[in-house]
């Protein structure tokens, strides 16, 4: 049976409202092995236990005991009082509820009074595990060695509240139950809040019949018995452990934040009881594990975090400078789905969609996306969830859509059937039980395989909704960095303009030990060929010149238009002679004629040549090129002057 499945199962549902209406904090008895007494403000004992009852009415201080007295009145008793009560050695346990003071008396169990001092060794011996496995496997090792139960078992519950024993110490004779499932009803709700208030739990005899109480004036069953060690249990779940063949057991609550994320159970075939200290020491325990599987989650998450976003950076770094998006997001070093692990991703940007792994075909796709709208979405189980989803894109069973800003980009990732065998605890259903409300009454390994669901998404949801906007983002600042390179840019050449090397000029510190030089190369005459052939020619004739200028240059070199007619080509790491030979090359390759749609035409440039010593200031070079330029025309043009 599906987990997912059996938490809307109708009969499931029945059960947990019906647990619901128990009385468990309010039962009106406890358990048979103590005695409990409720004291007033004034100190009159107004509630007792049945075997108590002759001592209703009488003074706390008629007891004779003076610890029990001091504890009940000054509110700060050692947690438990050791007392004579009838004649016996008891622990007294005291705690307030409400306007009444609970004096709870356990007679000392024969033997045990000194494991306790065996949880100090548990506990520095398991806090030097370091793993959640290892861990939970050590702890029940421990606390059986110590407690002597047949069975322990430590269960993890799942965010749907079906449960599974994670870690098992057991008899030899015993069947195994580790890595058994079992429903929420097993442990409901309400049971499961109480668990998180008080963390350890006894249950002394599962036969032996619940002492009612009495009171002076309040009705019993209302007096409030949650933190009480003696409160008697839901007949359902006696019943329920008499079904396991348990005469008896000691449960810890695992909680972390406030939450109850799993349990200790300890269980025996016969009737056994801890001592109170040493209860109280194994909650002790319990805590410590709670907070080291709690530190194991928190490292884990924060290692799988790290590399996350080491890996989102690597797969958007590159986008920023291609002109392939989908190419950069799908086909490079590491993909999206290498971030979001599915097997098939339809990656749409601007309208373009690409899909890589395997994926339905792109039609289906976009029936589904117009059905799902706008909004995230996300399903681990198409064929229950969505069956109108599910019937367009069979194969299918998870799907997760992740709506980028910009209307109509998404990314879409698709899983397949995980098809995974589940061993139940027993028959969870309802064949398993006398009537539905019933508990099992088998609770050998039942298993069935899980079919249409997908690998859970997990964590994957929040990590593909991190990637979606950070997508966003560097689609933006990619955006925002495409219009400044265009306000840098020629738009008839694609060349670098006036404003770039302003900005260039004007941004950069003194010229390097390599050295630079500029070249200022004006067409000679240009006006004449607009004049005679039109701007058509004219516009002709400057791209050509713009081609062999990036031709005739260096990979290093930055050619510039600076409008009209006019060019300069930055040169580094050149001086001397070398600039010379780069200048005439330019000049040379103008000269050759140019033959355009209506006409060969000739064209000549004057190039002005200065060279900046390392060290020198860039202000002025411009102006000295131009300069040199001139001088050029001066001399007759088509030539280079420095």
């Amino acid at each position: 049976m599906d987990p997912a499945q059996l938490a809307l199962d109708p009969d499931e549902l029945r059960r947990l409202d019906e647990c619901a209406k128990e009385p468990i904090r309010t039962p009106g008895s406890i358990q048979a092995h103590g005695t409990l007494l409720g004291i007033d403000r004034t100190g009159l004992i107004a509630v007792a236990s049945e075997n108590a009852s002759d001592w209703l009415g009488h003074l706390v201080a008629e007891l004779g005991n003076t610890e029990l007295e001091y504890a009940v009145r000054s509110g700060q008793a050692i947690d438990p009082v050791r007392i004579t009560w009838q004649g016996e050695a008891c622990d007294a346990i005291v705690h307030h509820r409400d306007a009444i003071t609970i004096v709870e008396i356990e007679p000392l169990p024969e033997s045990g009074e000194y494991a306790r001092t065996a949880v100090v060794g548990a506990i520095m011996r398991t806090s030097q595990m370091s793993s959640e496995d290892e861990l939970r496997a050590a702890v029940v090792a421990e606390i059986r060695e110590i407690t002597g139960f047949d069975r322990v078992m430590m269960y993890h519950f799942h965010d749907d509240g079906h449960g599974e024993v994670v870690a098992e110490a057991r008899a030899e004779e015993l069947p195994p139950y580790l890595g058994l499932h079992f429903p929420s009803s097993d442990i409901p709700p309400q049971a499961r809040a109480l668990y998180i208030s008080k963390i350890g739990r006894t249950i002394a005899s599962t036969e032996a019949p619940g002492i009612p109480l009495v009171a002076l004036a309040d009705d019993p069953l209302t007096i409030d018995l949650s933190d009480a060690e003696l409160r008697t249990v839901s007949p359902y779940h006696l019943q329920f452990m008499r079904n396991m063949g348990q005469a008896s057991s000691f449960s810890l609550s695992i909680v972390e934040s406030g939450r109850l994320v799993g349990m200790i159970t300890c269980a025996d075939r016969g009737e056994r009881r801890l001592p109170v200290l040493l209860r109280r020491a194994l909650e002790v325990l319990a805590g410590q594990i709670a907070l080291q599987l709690a530190s194991m989650r928190q490292i884990s998450r924060l290692q799988h975090m790290v590399d996350v976003r080491a890996r989102r950076a690597e797969l958007l770094a590159p986008l920023y400078a291609s002109d392939d998006i989908h190419a950069a997001l799908l086909g490079g070093t590491a993909t999206v789905l290498d971030l979001v692990p599915a097997d098939g991703v339809l990656v749409r940007i601007a309208g373009t969609s690409r899909m890589a792994g395997e994926t339905p075909a792109l039609g289906p796709i976009l029936q589904v996306l117009e059905r799902v709208g706008s909004t995230p979405f996300v399903s681990e189980c198409l064929l229950t969830e969505r069956p109108d989803l599910a019937e367009l894109i069979p194969g299918v069973a998870g799907l997760l859509v992740v709506p980028l800003a910009e209307s109509g980009d998404v990314l879409v990732f698709f899983r397949g059937e995980l098809a995974r065998e589940i061993s139940w605890l027993g028959d969870p259903g309802g064949t398993n039980r006398p009537d539905e409300l019933s508990p099992r009454t088998s609770f050998a390994a039942w298993k069935r395989t899980v079919r249409d669901r997908s690998a859970p998404w997990g964590t994957v949801v929040e990590e593909a909704a991190e990637l979606g906007h950070e997508l966003e983002v560097a689609l933006q600042r990619r955006a925002e960095a495409q219009l400044a390179e265009l306000a840098m840019r020629d738009a008839l050449t694609g060349l670098y303009n006036r404003r770039y090397l302003v900005e260039r000029l004007a941004t950069r510190g003194p010229v390097g030990e390599a050295g630079k030089a500029m070249l200022f190369v004006d067409l000679d005459d240009f006006k004449s060929v607009n004049d005679a052939h039109g701007h058509d020619a004219g516009d002709a004739v400057i791209l050509e010149v713009a081609n062999r200028l990036i031709e005739s240059s260096r990979e290093q070199d930055v050619v510039v238009r600076l409008g009209g007619d006019e060019f300069v080509v930055l040169l580094d790491g050149v001086i001397g002679e070398d600039v010379e030979a780069i200048a005439d090359r330019l000049v040379q390759s103008i000269a050759v004629p140019i033959v355009t749609s209506r006409a060969v035409l000739s064209v000549t440039a004057s190039c002005g040549v200065v060279v900046a010593e390392p060290g020198s200031p860039r202000v002025g070079l411009l102006e000295a090129a131009d300069a040199a330029m001139y001088r050029a025309k001066h001399a007759g043009r088509n030539r280079v002057s420095l």
